[in-house]
């Protein structure tokens, strides 16, 4: 993934794209981890992308929404069980990862009270369970009905498979539980246990899990709880939701009643005074972690005192009176047999370790990330080495370091390939278009001809600000790659010829889940496609950094495919290379990528042979009385009577091509306060110079 732009740089746009980005990707974890318990990155990954997410939002507060990850906890139902609402929330914890996160900790709780420096602020800390988080309402000692954390606010109904758990009663034992009591906790799977139960999905054939975690949150979300019966569940309790009574003065003292009334709680829970003390035991637990017996992933702080948590109180998703520490990935030893080349549907190229079998957190990894070929040579990785692998997060593994890089007879340095292992097309690294340094990612130039990334590419050509072909999604779209019937564009439209000569057998409307009108639909919304126009095409080809608006802007200034192909096939003499980055909102990310593309003989063939199958549009003619059409346009300055993105696109409706720097070729320069440098340059070349209001009389607005 190329380098991220700096939070303080965004603009205002790009806050908000970056946003939206985020975002999505933070959705599509939680619902991986809070709902199919199979999460896709590392702890640490997903605390970065939070991290960068709240970071926007706090330079752009405006962003930070109602439906923002950052104002709520885990995924919603999954729709597998009913739903229960929580009386009181289950929200999410801060997270430190160092010392000095600590302090800080402990600091905002002091200015936050008023405290003076030598008001002792007793704080528990306990181990940070691995486990899936559930709630078990209790009213008059008997339990009333059980959830997972869900999104936060609503939860799982998993009433019947929590009481095949020995660790939750039925009825509450001994007396002065409150009328209400919501026990909260954490379900979670020995060590022996999780390694036997996947010696039994082996012997029975079945697949295994990954890890303790995943297990647990599995074997409790059965929808059959016969099933979670035979699942040795634990349940560790260190937490409340509604209670009719308070159940004590401290933090410390509630979870001892718990356990009085018949729940497991974690015996390493400790009350300290102090940072240093918290470290210490964040540190003696760390050792001790390997000998557990269950997972754990950080200490667990809160302040124990039980008003100070009331007057703290929260703040988006989390409480501020508590946080968690999280412990660096646990890490092995092993010999790094090969190194593989992996490509990915964007063309991204990533190198892949291939390890001899190493045991790290309860896990075989086999293989792991190598990141990128600038990875590679910082950590000079080489073939035959013993290196140090993490896996952050107990996720995704990765090569930390070479144990001995200076010992004799080490393999020869990796080179990383410079055509794509798939295709055989130019594998390039981009230059990043805000510091104009290299990409860290190299990526195959194939595009549609690459069979790595031929089926999203694909996928994107049928969609609707693409092709728009009703009836061809994304399951036919799998369907007829993985049978062969469809390897590039072109064969969308000689796929009912081919079908109609009998070169398909058996006939498409003969097949499961087809027939002759569905058949007969599919083929008409194709036809109906073969006349595209050009901002669409360009669109649809799924060239990087060529989205809809720079393929809509590169249509208007280019006016045909003719025009535009020869432009694009150009781009090395300088001339054509400038004359098309003087289009304004066109930067130089997005014709490197043509560059690269049109270079790639490849591509070439495949567009020939899709053009055939087409008729392509010219973009649409404007009006030949309008007196800026083929006029070229420059906006500077502040505008008072519209946006600049709308003066832009009010001259683009009219002909006129945008740009956005004053050349001789500039035949109007449209002044506002503030023009600064361009105003002085057009009045050197001779550019005839408009304020706003004389524009609009030109163009007769």
């Amino acid at each position: 993934m190329s380098a991220l732009k700096d939070v303080e740089d965004l603009t205002a746009e790009e806050a908000a794209a970056e946003h939206a980005r985020l975002a999505r990707e933070i959705a599509a974890h939680d619902k991986a981890y809070y709902q199919l318990d199979a999460p896709k990155i590392s702890d640490a990954a997903y605390d970065r992308l939070r991290q960068r997410l709240e970071a926007v939002e706090v330079r752009f507060p405006d962003l930070a929404h109602a439906d923002s990850p950052t104002q709520r906890v885990g995924a919603a139902p999954s729709g597998r069980f009913g739903e229960i609402v929580h009386a009181v929330p289950m929200l999410s914890l801060g997270n430190a990862f160092n010392d000095d996160d600590v302090a800080d900790f402990v600091g905002r709780i002091r200015r936050f009270l008023g405290l003076g420096e030598d008001e002792p602020v007793a704080v528990t800390a306990e181990p940070k369970i691995d486990g899936l988080s559930a709630s078990i309402r209790y009213e008059k000692g008997r339990i009333v009905h059980g959830a997972t954390r869900g999104d936060g606010q609503t939860g799982e109904d998993v009433t019947r498979n929590l009481l095949t758990l020995e660790d939750i009663p039925e009825t509450l034992p001994g007396t002065g539980w409150p009328e209400v009591l919501e026990v909260r906790g954490e379900v979670y799977m020995s060590h022996e246990d999780f390694a036997a139960l996947n010696r039994r999905q082996e012997g029975a054939g079945k697949p295994v899990y990954k890890n303790p975690r995943n297990a647990a949150a599995g074997s409790l979300r059965q929808i059959d709880p016969a099933m979670t019966a035979q699942r040795p569940l634990q349940f560790f309790a260190y937490a409340w939701g509604e209670v009719s009574e308070r159940l004590a003065d401290t933090q410390f003292e509630a979870v001892l009643r718990l356990s009085e009334w018949g729940f497991a709680t974690n015996p390493m829970m400790q009350r300290c005074h102090g940072v240093d003390d918290l470290v210490a035991v964040y540190r003696d637990i760390e050792a001790r972690r390997a000998t557990l017996g269950y997972d754990i992933d950080g200490v667990v702080y809160k302040v124990d005192r039980l008003d100070w948590q009331e007057r703290l109180g929260f703040v988006a998703r989390a409480p501020r009176w508590a946080i968690a520490h999280k412990f660096p990935a646990e890490q092995a030893t092993t010999v790094l047999e090969a190194i593989d080349i992996q490509v990915g549907r964007t063309g991204a190229l990533t190198p892949v370790a291939r390890l001899k079998p190493v045991t790290v957190g309860g896990v075989v990894v086999t293989n792991a990330t190598l990141h990128n070929q600038d990875e590679i040579e910082r950590k000079d990785v080489r073939v035959g080495d013993t290196v140090v692998i993490q896996r952050a997060g107990d996720v995704i593994p990765q090569v930390v370091k070479v144990v001995d890089p200076d010992r004799e007879g080490r393999g020869a340095p990796f080179v990383f390939p410079t055509e794509c292992p798939v295709c055989g097309s130019q594998a390039l690294r981009e230059h990043d278009p805000r510091t104009a340094k290299l990409d860290a990612v190299r990526r195959c130039t194939g595009g549609l001809i690459c069979a790595a990334q031929l089926k999203e590419r694909l996928k994107h050509f049928v969609s609707r600000k693409a092709f728009d072909i009703e009836g061809l999604g994304t399951k036919q779209i799998e369907a007829f790659h993985e049978e062969g019937l469809i390897r590039e564009p072109a064969d969308i439209f000689t796929l009912r010829a081919r079908n109609e000569a009998g070169g398909i057998t058996p006939p498409l409307q003969e097949r499961e889940g087809f027939g002759e009108t569905s058949i007969a639909n599919l083929f008409a919304a194709i036809e109906s496609r073969r006349t595209i126009g050009l901002g669409r095409f360009l669109n649809a080809l799924g060239i990087r950094h060529v989205g809809e608006n720079t393929a809509q802007l590169l249509a208007r200034t280019y006016g045909s495919w003719t025009a535009f192909r020869n432009a694009a096939e150009r781009l090395a003499d300088e001339a054509v290379r400038a004359e098309m980055l003087g289009i304004d909102g066109i930067g130089n990310a997005a014709v490197e990528a043509l560059d690269q593309y049109f270079t790639e003989p490849h591509n070439r063939d495949l567009l020939d042979r899709l053009a055939a199958q087409l008729t392509i549009q010219d973009a649409e003619a404007v009006s030949s009385d309008s007196p800026v059409a083929g006029k070229t346009v420059v906006f500077t300055g502040t505008l008072e009577r519209m946006t600049r993105d709308e003066a832009k696109a009010k001259a683009q409706s009219l002909g006129a091509k945008v740009s956005g720097s004053v050349s001789s070729k500039t035949d109007y320069l449209v002044a506002g306060p503030g023009a600064g440098s361009k105003a002085k340059k057009a009045a050197e070349l001779g550019v005839t110079t408009l304020s706003e209001d004389e524009w609009f009389a030109l163009v007769g607005e």
